[in-house]
């Protein structure tokens, strides 16, 4: 087993970096270049710990497969304790969390109180990066609320003119949902105190995996896990407040509220709801997968008809995150590996698109559908990388998104057939409505202002590389990252299974 020492430093090296951003904020780009060195040295750690990581690590149970694991108990009669661990469920989720930080400022930089904004950014970063390695469901908890704090106030501090109200809403929206979760964690963790009153209160993974529920009881507090988690997704109804916040929100902030954001929901959802409360996976499968598949065709009728193009990829994105749904509750090692896979496409799928757009935004200072015409003459560049980047959102083979959601699909059908035959249409529609979007941006005449624009400059190019490398890369040779994510997979389909049938 590797140092935690490195999870460690993930975490505190953003916030540090953020302290020093504040402490140079006098001198004229200062904070931007230190903003963009830390994200680029916690990309080098992050892919150092992907190389590193081995998923064969004994242990007991809730221990075994995870690497760089270490527990610190800091209040026992609190049950906090700082305890990280790292599997191949999170492995890639750490990965994209660095990537998503070093191209969000460069693509996404805002000169507007720069300072404060990269600081943000880089304490949205570690609180993340928190999120993903925890390995204690209150540590969990804690840094999941706390993401709304730098969210907030980076919509409200550079977004639109209705950031306020998109702050507001976000803020209160997933703060509410919140709740449910705090209180099904306390439930457990108390009632697993009642259970072994010699062990003291914990909330440590591992020991609450073995708290004895009534099924009642563990449906109940699925739910409420569910409906947290659902929230910062978002998952089909409780996605209201993602088109508002992605269209109001700057580009550096769409990236991350779709990219990390949207996958600390589902990664919690998979994590705690389906690894805790085996006993309610029978009972909850069959309505969470209803509602995936609604989010699914529901958000391709709305992504079809949209006008603006962040509100366009917020649509889209519901759709795909009724994918991940699905592949987390499927019950099958092929699902949940697609859907963890998904995970990471997605989040580079949608940052290319946000890039795409936030560039024409500065261009044409408007994202509305009906500003653009012709673009495909003027920008050939641009179009050509929104022309990948569309493709693998649709699913193109040889392309990264139809590597992941063809697992979902099948994963789905041995499992749930039905779900997948219907959710299959979403792939139908995804190519319906991605393809409208484009031809109304980029086919036709180019005429007044979008006649003159210019093309992707050299420094946008190479921002924009990584992104095109990844889905072509991830589309023709999948395996070693599928090596890094189904034996954890596997290990928690099978204890699902096994604890549902024990139980």
């Amino acid at each position: 087993m590797h140092s935690s020492v490195y999870l460690t430093v993930l975490i505190a090296l953003p916030m540090f970096g953020a302290l020093v951003a504040m402490l140079v904020r006098r001198a004229p780009g200062a904070a931007y270049a230190v903003g963009v060195a830390t994200g680029v040295v916690e990309l080098v750690i992050s892919l150092v710990v992907a190389v590193l990581y081995k998923s064969n690590i004994p242990g007991a149970a809730g221990t075994a497969g995870f690497d760089f694991y270490t527990r610190h108990v800091l209040s026992a009669p609190l049950g906090l304790a700082y305890d990280v661990a790292l599997d191949g469920l999170s492995l890639l989720m750490v990965v994209l969390t660095a990537l998503v930080l070093v191209l969000s400022l460069l693509g996404g930089r805002d000169r507007r109180r720069e300072p404060s904004f990269v600081a943000w950014l880089l304490i949205l970063t570690g609180l993340t990066m928190g999120s993903f390695v925890s390995h204690d469901v209150l540590e969990f908890f804690i840094f999941f609320e706390l993401t709304l704090v730098p969210c907030y106030f980076i919509i409200a501090g550079w977004g639109g003119r209705e950031r306020n109200r998109a702050a507001l809403k976000f803020f209160l929206y997933t703060f509410t949902a919140s709740a449910f979760l705090l209180v099904g964690i306390l439930y457990m963790g108390f009632a697993l105190q009642h259970q072994h009153p010699t062990s003291g209160l914990s909330f440590a993974y591992g020991a609450l995996m073995g708290t004895s529920l009534s099924h009642a009881t563990a449906v109940w507090l699925f739910v409420a896990f569910a409906i947290a988690f659902g929230a910062k997704s978002p998952i089909w109804p409780l996605h209201t407040w993602s088109p508002l916040t992605y269209a109001e929100a700057p580009t550096a902030g769409s990236i991350e509220l779709s990219a990390l954001l949207a996958k600390l929901g589902s990664y919690g959802l998979l994590r705690f709801a389906v690894g805790l409360l085996p006993l309610a996976q029978v009972s909850v499968r069959p309505y969470v997968m209803t509602l995936a598949v609604i989010g699914i065709l529901y958000g391709s009728i709305l992504a079809a008809v949209s006008t603006e193009l962040k509100r366009f990829v917020a649509y889209s994105s519901l759709a795909q995150m009724g994918f991940i749904t699905l592949g987390v509750v499927s019950g099958s090692t092929i699902g949940v590996t697609g859907a963890v896979l998904l995970m990471f496409n997605h989040g580079i799928i949608t940052m290319g698109f946000f890039l795409v757009i936030g560039f024409l935004e500065r261009r044409r200072l408007s994202t509305q559908i009906a500003d653009f015409s012709g673009l495909q003459r003027p920008m050939p560049v641009m179009a050509a990388i929104f022309t990948v980047t569309m493709l693998a959102s649709i699913g193109l083979p040889g392309l990264s998104g139809f590597v992941s959601e063809y697992l979902i699909l099948i994963g789905t059908f041995t499992t749930h057939a039905w779900w997948s035959v219907v959710a299959a249409l979403g792939v139908l529609a995804s190519a319906v409505y991605l393809l409208w979007a484009y031809q109304r941006v980029f086919h036709g005449r180019a005429e007044g202002e979008n006649a003159g624009l210019a093309d992707a400059s050299a420094k946008e190019r190479w921002v924009l590389v990584p992104v095109v490398v990844l889905i072509v890369a991830l589309g023709v040779f999948p395996k070693p990252v599928l090596d890094k994510i189904s034996p954890s997979a596997h290990v928690l389909v099978t204890q699902v299974s096994t604890a549902s049938v024990t139980k």
